[in-house]
């Protein structure tokens, strides 16, 4: 197939045809050895026939950070995408960074119900001017599939699916259901990516709630459910799944196609939904896994595509998909629910959906831009690093060894589609190959509040009860630094912070102090650093409208290095360093020269690129565009 002229009728022929590959965390040092191996053709192409090298990333090199920064071109200060996880300095309570959902506000009441006068809102939390934005103001098309920080969708784009950053239908990054017969299975389980169900069975049948979010016409909050039932086959690991009309016959080991799942609200109105069923086993104990509650491509509840019904088209030319901006279920492998090689199945679902439909996005690209993003080998690398690093504390040879090629093989699956696209893409198209940063084995986890607890900068109401939930357990009349994100330190800043103590001419010195203090900081395991660098906001980002959305400093952890999840919710703990003992065993949440990630051109670019900023710039350049704001772009 060549798409060479099959795309939108009319197309100026004099508009440049560029493609932007972003491949999520591609590590620079990795690619390098297996492209030496002869094991990654279609960029070994691209090093020949333009180049291919490092390109830095951002500060911190958090994905939304990291993606934040190339599509506008501005660091955090400008853009106020700054961790995962920032913090309301009003409610001192941690949110997603990215996008916030808004309740509608005025509702009439009528005994148990509400029905709202307005409409609840959807925002984009990212600020600043997208590449492709100031593209289509000059005239020229474009296309964006899955890049992340951009849900809910811009609305810019002549073409946009949403990425990173689109929640299931219970407004998180995916929460699975797991239901079983066998009632000691829960029992030691630590579970906080999914919702545990023990159902039983009478007379070989076994009926069951899906359950979703709280009714918005309900005044006291009440899930909706969704009934669905299984027949099982009494001589064979079968069962037959009933979810409203639709029908599925798994066997065991079997992962169903996407079933239909509709909320009911009232007699004629449903919230559409999607899932995919795995049944894990039969006998003697049921195990079925059912994946986070997707929204329907053809009926989103939420704002997922530009134009509206592009969701649906691509749905209805390539069979229905992942709309959560996240789909590789890694909470299933952390909670021990699945096993690898059963993650992998679920990760490699999500993958083929992806590599199923850039032909068809491909066919219908013509002028302009196109960003088609790829996602699976950043979340594989989370999960299955440690079976390629014999120096990991939970390094386990029988159980590791087996799995040390999964994350190779997941470059080559994304050098796949590299090739395809230099095969199809005709011959005036540049192909752009990037990644938003690298990989490096996560080893060691440092606890920044046990720290600033240890320090004196954090105090703690009752000390006996150290790990309660998120900053519940401070004493704000004591505290003069609390950390939140995965790189965040903040200063208890009187006048910004709800209680505040820190008079604000005091907060440079106070930053400097304990930065000094944390640098010095020597990983006993180690006898290296537990931190190579802090950067302090004032000094690294730039003053542009949002800088106090951020930390007052980031924490650059040393290489195999991160910190702990408890301290990015807030929590505070008893010890400062601990072994990663957690299945999420990769990462690149650390000092950022440690982890670059890849660029690869397919002829050199006009405007050479260091850094994900600049080649915000190169990719402007190529359509004649210069940085409207020199020295930041």
């Amino acid at each position: 197939m060549t798409v060479a002229g099959c795309g939108r009728p009319g197309a100026d022929p004099s508009v440049p045809r560029v493609i932007v590959l972003g491949l999520d965390g591609m590590d620079h040092e990795l690619t390098t050895r297996l492209m030496a191996e002869g094991r990654l053709p279609g960029l070994s192409r691209l090093e020949k026939m333009g180049g291919y090298g490092a390109l830095g990333t951002s500060i911190p090199p958090l994905s939304p950070v990291a993606w934040s920064d190339f599509i506008t071109g501005d660091d955090a200060g400008r853009h106020g995408i700054f961790d995962f996880i920032h913090r309301d300095p009003e409610t001192m309570m941690p949110y997603l960074s990215t996008s916030r959902a808004e309740a509608p506000e005025r509702f009439l009441r009528l005994g148990g119900w509400q029905f709202p006068l307005d409409e609840g809102t959807v925002e984009l939390l990212r600020h600043g001017e997208a590449f492709w934005e100031k593209l289509e103001r000059r005239g020229v098309p474009t296309t964006i599939i899955r890049i992340p920080a951009n849900f809910p969708t811009s609305g810019t784009a002549e073409r946009e699916i949403a990425g990173m950053g689109t929640p299931d239908i219970l407004g998180g990054y995916g929460t699975f259901s797991y239901y079983t017969t066998d009632r000691l299975a829960f029992v030691g389980l630590d579970i906080s990516g999914g919702h545990l169900f023990t159902v039983e069975e009478e007379n070989g049948v076994i009926e069951a709630q899906l359950i979703g979010p709280d009714h918005p016409l309900k005044t006291t909050p009440e899930p909706l459910t969704a009934d669905f039932t299984l027949y099982l086959d009494p001589s064979r690991p079968a069962v037959k799944l009933v979810v409203g009309d639709e029908e599925r016959v798994l066997e065991e080991g079997d992962w169903s196609d996407w079933v239909t799942v509709p909320f009911d609200l009232i007699p004629t109105q449903t919230v559409p939904t999607q899932a995919l069923f795995y049944l894990k086993q039969v006998r003697p104990h049921l195990q079925l896994y059912v994946s986070p509650l997707n929204l329907d491509p053809f009926a989103p509840a939420m704002p997922i595509s530009t134009p509206d019904s592009y969701a649906a088209d691509l749905a209805e030319a390539t069979g229905r998909y992942y709309t959560q901006g996240m789909p590789e279920d890694t909470g299933v492998l952390s909670a021990g629910v699945l096993t690898p090689t059963e993650f992998l199945e679920q990760a490699h679902i999500a993958m083929r959906e992806l590599r199923d439909q850039l032909p068809w996005v491909l066919s219908r690209f013509d002028r302009g831009l196109l960003f088609y993003y790829v996602g699976n080998g950043d979340l594989v690398s989370h999960m299955m690093w440690r079976s390629m690093d014999p120096d990991h504390p939970t390094y386990d040879a029988e159980t590791d060894a087996p799995y040390a090629e999964v994350i190779p093989e997941v470059y080559e699956e994304m050098d796949a589609l590299v090739t395809y696209t230099l095969d199809h893409m005709g011959d005036d198209t540049l192909l752009i190959v990037m990644s938003d940063h690298g990989f490096t084995s996560w080893r060691r986890t440092f606890h920044l509040n046990a720290w600033l607890h240890q320090n004196g900068y954090l105090a703690v109401r009752d000390e006996s009860l150290p790990e309660v939930e998120a900053l519940l357990n401070v004493d704000w009349s004591r505290t003069r630094a609390y950390g939140i994100g995965l790189n965040g330190l903040y200063v208890n800043l009187a006048g910004r912070e709800r209680d505040g103590i820190v008079p604000s001419h005091e907060r440079e010195a106070l930053v400097a102090e304990i930065a000094e203090k944390l640098e010095a900081v020597i990983d006993p395991a180690t006898g290296r650093p537990a931190v190579t660098r802090v950067y302090v906001r004032d000094e690294t980002f730039v003053d542009g409208g949002h800088r106090e959305i951020g930390p007052d400093a980031v924490i650059g952890y040393t290489k195999h290095t991160r910190g702990s999840d408890p301290s990015a919710l807030g929590l505070v703990g008893p010890d400062v360093l601990t072994d990663n003992d957690k299945p999420w065993s990769g990462d690149h949440g650390m000092h950022t020269p440690d982890v670059p990630g890849i660029l690869a051109t397919s002829r050199p670019l006009r405007r050479s690129a260091a850094n994900l900023r600049e080649l915000h710039a190169s990719v402007l350049a190529e359509f004649g565009l210069e940085p409207e704001t020199p020295g930041l772009n």
